[in-house]
């Protein structure tokens, strides 16, 4: 947390805080989104997940910005809805259709009802409190063409339904006004309505093998100005829907083949989802899990005696705790993550609610109980202190290498520095050691920053940073250097060097190598300008952050009259004027545009003290006098 000056908003300024900034009496605090880490005071890096025991996943872990996705190889099954574990690979089912999910249909007048069954593999999972996802049936492998009665060497997984020679997909989206995605049982009124409108069947696909169905449930505001307002209850939920098919080999005829049946299915398939589409609008669409129905989307104002909360779709055998599926907790396990459950046998543990497996400890180590929920309960032969973590093939404490920490005692891994950040060494405890060693670069704008490297935090050390200053044609270099901050020593260590170029011999503007609090403004010897930051392979401190603006050479006069009279520097307010982000914006728009003078003192003149605008009306006015 930085501390400043408690009249400031620190927030209003430009680069203040990566993503999110919170003001506070004196100071602020810089917040990071979700997957990313705050680093260097004010900065944001995506978190590697994957680093952190391969983020929890059985298999394989890919990290991505903000985030991460666990991965099954071939022939393990696919995802778990846990998102780390992996199922059972898929076997084919016989033709009875017990598994598969069931899309009916049926009209009552100009009334459409549409009802979605999963008689059993369902699966529900809650992506966020504004959407979710709920799947059942089994999805074909590829969706592609599959030869009858193939007796290859491929996997089960890729030839199931043996019989099903082509598998057809639609897609549809739909909108529900006003309406929050929670899913909730349908009242009794209206699920005896239903049961009366609605048969075993169905039309018009009451005879389509609809082998797989995912719907997802999504009530976020995403929009942007008045739309990022909508009050509660005025929400757009949107459904996506998916259908797979199945085209059957015993369907096939002589008057009709595959090119035809194909037509046929999709027709049928269109046809549910234009009513579909039709019963969501009049709000008769039911889901039926485990033989209860259900709304996918609540619209507010519940009718007297509904149950209004949200239920998760529990799996047969699992039990219900409240409205929720019992997830097994951290120290326990089951075949798909729900109650019942077992507790880790000794010589494994489990961080994590609803896994279907538990973590060995590896290297021959036990626990001392059943039900372990972490590494640190494994029974290691040394404790490792922070900075370090447990090789159980070697059983010894590895130093965490450079660009990783752990700030834990007796852990198994190290996690790597957020986003592009590093360590200057090996064996860090802490987040805050990680430093980004991007800088330098081509500048040439009319303003902009010379910026040591992850500030506002401590530069790495052993880095070195080169700037170009090249300003646009007939125009000049202006510096500020509000403060500057290097380690004190006898010795020039770190160094900041601005001159006309590379050469040690060239014309040199600025250089120093030690902490000056005090301000100082300058203009360029030469009309370009080369920047060097050199630091040594032990030294850190907070660096700087250097505003320059370029100027039309022919007021050249004036700024250098007024960067090196004294009044400039002389009391405290005048100082702060070259601290303050938003005060020497005013003051560089007046340099740069000398003849819009009045305009902008007039503009900031409640900001600026009047001492400093009285300086810089005598210098102005003085200079413009001639042109009058």
């Amino acid at each position: 947390m930085l501390r400043v000056s408690k009249y400031i908003d620190e927030c209003s300024f430009d680069r203040t805080c990566d993503h999110i900034c919170v003001n506070t009496p004196g100071s602020f605090q810089c917040l990071c989104h979700h997957g990313y880490l705050l680093y260097g005071v004010t900065h944001c890096g995506d978190v590697d997940e994957c680093s952190i025991n391969r983020g929890g996943c059985r298999f394989g872990c890919i990290n991505t910005p903000g985030s991460y996705q666990c991965t099954c190889p071939a022939g393990q099954g696919r995802l778990h809805w846990n998102g780390k574990d992996c199922t059972e690979p898929v076997k084919c089912q016989g033709s009875s259709g017990a598994s598969k999910a069931m899309l009916s249909c049926n009209r009552s007048g100009k009334k459409d009802t549409c009802s979605l069954t999963c008689p059993s593999r369902a699966r529900f999972l809650p992506e966020s409190e504004n959407g979710f996802t709920v799947s059942c049936g089994t999805p074909s492998p590829r969706g592609t063409l599959a030869r009858a009665g193939h007796t290859g060497n491929s996997t089960n997984s890729n030839h199931c339904h043996e019989a099903a020679v082509l598998s057809i997909k639609q897609r549809a989206s739909f909108k529900i006004k006003d309406a929050k995605c929670r899913l909730h049982l349908r009242n009794k009124g209206k699920m005896e309505e239903a049961s009366r409108i609605l048969g075993p069947g169905g039309v018009p696909c009451s005879d389509c093998q609809v082998t797989f169905i995912h719907l997802k449930c999504d009530s976020s505001r995403k929009g942007k100005g008045r739309r990022a307002r909508t009050p509660p209850g005025k929400e757009v939920t949107r459904l996506t829907l998916e259908l797979e098919a199945e085209v059957r080999a015993e369907e096939i005829t002589a008057g009709c083949g595959l090119p035809c049946l194909r037509q046929r299915m999709e027709r049928r398939l269109k046809g549910s989802l234009k009513m579909l589409r039709k019963s969501i609008n009049q709000d008769r669409f039911l889901l039926r899990l485990a033989g209860l129905d259900y709304e996918l989307a609540h619209k507010p104002g519940p009718v007297a005696g509904e149950r209004a909360e949200l239920v998760e779709a529990c799996r047969p055998g699992q039990h219900r705790t409240g409205a929720k599926c019992g997830q097994c907790s951290p120290g326990q396990h089951s075949v798909d993550g729900f109650k019942p459950c077992q507790p880790c046998p000794r010589g494994t543990y489990q961080p994590e609610a609803g896994r279907t497996l538990c973590f060995p400890c590896g290297g021959g180590l036990t626990t001392k109980h059943e039900g372990a929920i972490s590494f640190q309960d494994c029974d290691t032969k040394v404790q490792c202190s922070p900075g370090h973590y447990y090789n159980t093939s070697i059983h010894r404490c590895i130093r965490c290498a450079m660009g990783s920490y752990q700030p834990d005692f007796r852990q198994n891994f190290c996690t790597r520095c957020p986003g592009n950040t590093s360590t200057d060494f090996d064996g860090s405890t802490s987040v805050a050691q990680c430093k980004n060693r991007q800088c330098g670069g081509e500048l040439g704008e009319f303003t902009g920053y010379i910026e040591s490297p992850n500030y506002p935090g401590n530069y790495p050390a052993g880095v070195e940073c080169v700037w170009n200053i090249n300003p646009p044609p007939k125009r000049k270099i202006l510096i500020v250097v509000p403060e500057i901050f290097l380690p004190s020593e006898d010795e020039c260590g770190d160094v900041l060097v601005m001159r006309k170029n590379s050469s040690p011999s060239s014309i040199t503007t600025y250089e120093t190598c030690q902490t000056y609090e005090r301000p100082i403004a300058f203009t360029a010897r030469s009309r370009k300008l080369w920047i060097n930051f050199k630091t040594s392979e032990a030294n850190s401190a907070r660096g700087f952050q250097i505003p320059y603006v370029t100027y039309d050479e022919d007021y050249e006069q004036l700024v250098e009259d007024i960067v090196r009279d004294g009044r400039l520097y002389a009391s405290e307010n005048h100082q702060e004027i070259l601290k303050d982000k938003k005060l020497i914006k005013a003051f560089f728009e007046v340099l740069a545009h000398p003849q819009n003078y009045f305009k902008y003192t007039e503009k900031h003149k409640e900001m600026l003290p009047k001492s400093f605008i009285k300086l810089l009306r005598s210098k102005v006015s003085s200079f413009l006098r001639p042109y009058k």
